[in-house]
């Protein structure tokens, strides 16, 4: 196990220290001091670790990620784990906008609420938000589940291509081209257990929200193309 206090190091450095712990030293276990909310913070880590950031975090933190377990004490700025590849992201209180944008997989949770625009892009993988979540949430998504338990703002969904935006809560309205439909038992059974693996017991009454898939003239495509999608 490994510590490193950020105070004294530029977010160069510590991202350089962060990479050689990870990588040619070998450590399993990383814990950050005194972040002080800085931008770009465990950027592009790429060997199977835990890392442990004790206190908030600014702008694109734990971006380009590929395997490591990184748990932030604190809130997050715009854009935390922007292009995760694999891996998970645990954050206990609030989170930017534009929170996993263009995530290609992994899981990421946020314990408190989120801002505008969570999930925009998305490619893959999990977001999970414990609280409630900003306006054009789901913009533009691609692939992958988002997970609200609170309420949503306007335009959820907004132009979204594929993937599953769920609301445990009120949902202001639907963005352009995006539709509820019903919800499987399945579903929800995988739902629920991934909310009790970060302590979330309650049980909310999710609605599903997908794409309609008229903003995209689907019925032009060849069968080929449609079997890809």
């Amino acid at each position: 196990m490994a510590t490193v206090d950020a105070a004294g190091l530029t977010t160069r450095e510590l991202n350089a220290r962060l990479k050689e712990l990870a990588g040619r030293s070998g450590e399993e276990e990383i814990t950050i001091l005194n972040p002080q909310a800085r931008h770009n913070i465990a950027v592009g880590i790429f060997d199977r670790c835990k890392i442990k950031i004790n206190g908030s975090v600014g702008y694109f933190a734990a971006s380009l990620l590929d395997g490591p377990d990184v748990a932030i004490d604190g809130n997050a700025g715009w854009a935390l784990g922007d292009n995760m590849m694999s891996g998970k992201i645990s954050l206990t209180k609030d989170a930017g906008a534009s929170v996993a944008s263009t995530m290609r997989g992994g899981e990421l949770f946020v314990g408190g609420n989120a801002g505008a625009r969570a999930g925009i892009s998305m490619k893959g993988g999990t977001l999970i938000v414990g609280g409630n979540s900003g306006f054009l949430t789901g913009f533009m998504m691609q692939k992958g589940r988002i997970i609200v338990c609170g309420d949503v703002g306007e335009a959820v969904g907004d132009s979204m291509y594929e993937g599953t935006i769920y609301v445990g809560g009120e949902i202001a309205s639907l963005g352009s081209d995006a539709k509820t439909e019903e919800i499987s038992e399945d579903e929800v059974i995988d739902i629920l257990a991934a909310l009790e693996n970060h302590g979330i017991t309650k049980r909310y009454t999710f609605t599903k929200v997908v794409s309609a898939k008229r903003l995209y003239n689907y019925d032009s495509l060849e069968r080929l193309e449609k079997a890809i999608i």
